[in-house]
């Protein structure tokens, strides 16, 4: 929690001082070089959810970065210990071929 603690205010200083997107994500990865785009993402998702942040520029800014992470191949694949192993249930249908009848 410390961990995402740090990520959180780095995050939130760098929005402030009118970074965004990639200016943004090395100025987090700066201050916390041990820091994951998965931590990054979770750390976007507190800020995101914090009552005390107001600033609809801050929550855009942020909210886009956690957005761009998200969808990055990385994220699933960063060595963080607490996820299963198994692929969500509805990701193998998807996966799948599902021949439509005409």
């Amino acid at each position: 929690m410390k961990e995402k603690k740090r990520v959180y205010e780095a995050l939130v200083d760098g929005a402030m001082e009118g970074l965004t997107g990639e200016a943004l994500y090395d100025f987090v990865k700066m201050r916390c070089p041990k820091a994951t785009s998965k931590k990054i993402v979770r750390a976007s998702l507190l800020a995101l959810t914090d009552p005390h942040l107001k600033d609809r520029n801050i929550l855009d800014v942020i909210y886009a970065l956690a957005i761009k992470h998200r969808l990055d191949d990385g994220v699933l694949d960063d060595g963080d210990e607490d996820d299963s192993a198994e692929p969500a249930p509805f990701s193998h249908a998807l996966s799948q071929d599902i021949s439509r009848p005409s």
